[in-house]
């Protein structure tokens, strides 16, 4: 179904998002992407991903979905350096818990929203971290909820559910601004 998933992060969410699809066989080639060498080496090690790259550009050269797992501080440089490339009709995604920060960072980025980037948080969770942890069932029987916008690309919009489902996560819609608002109610608010 994919020649190219790249997986920009190789924590706990985006090293399972990666293993869980490079296991499932629907991806050609799983590359991940990470600024800790020795994230990257073990990735490879454990069968994370096919391969590493330390660059950004060379890692996303033919890649038909990229996800962005990266922490939402270090998501806006992201975005900054992924505009700068030309993506084509690359599918992006990413984990970030605040949509709305994400979609800012992403239109800003870009000077619009991309049509092809369909924001995505997972409700999926270990006490365990980093790509050590990497579990091809985290997202199993979990709620990831995917936020499109009205520029967003239908054909996008469903490759990136059917990458979840296939994980055996339970997907749901929904607006930015209610993804932000159930979220603080429920996950940001009991930390106060």
């Amino acid at each position: 179904m994919i020649g190219r998933l790249v997986v920009v992060g190789l924590g706990l969410i985006g090293g399972s998002f990666a293993k869980g699809l490079r296991e499932s066989g629907l991806c050609r080639e799983v590359v991940g992407v990470d600024l800790d060498p020795q994230s990257c080496r073990l990735a490879v090690e454990l069968g994370v991903v096919d391969r590493c790259e330390e660059q950004l550009a060379v890692a996303c050269q033919g890649a038909e979905v990229i996800q962005l797992a990266v922490p939402i501080l270090a998501m806006e440089k992201l975005l900054v350096e992924l505009a700068k490339l030309d993506l084509g009709n690359t599918v992006l995604t990413d984990v970030g818990s605040a949509k709305g920060n994400v979609v800012r960072a992403a239109r800003l980025a870009f000077g619009e929203m991309p049509a092809r980037f369909v924001p995505g948080h997972p409700i999926a969770g270990s006490e365990q971290s980093g790509v050590e942890a990497a579990n091809a069932e985290l997202f199993r029987r979990h709620k990831v909820i995917l936020t499109p916008l009205e520029q967003t690309d239908s054909q996008a919009l469903q490759l990136v559910d059917r990458l979840w489902r296939e994980l055996g996560a339970d997907v749901e819609h929904m607006q930015v601004e209610h993804h932000d608002q159930v979220l603080a109610a429920t996950s940001h608010l009991p930390h106060l």
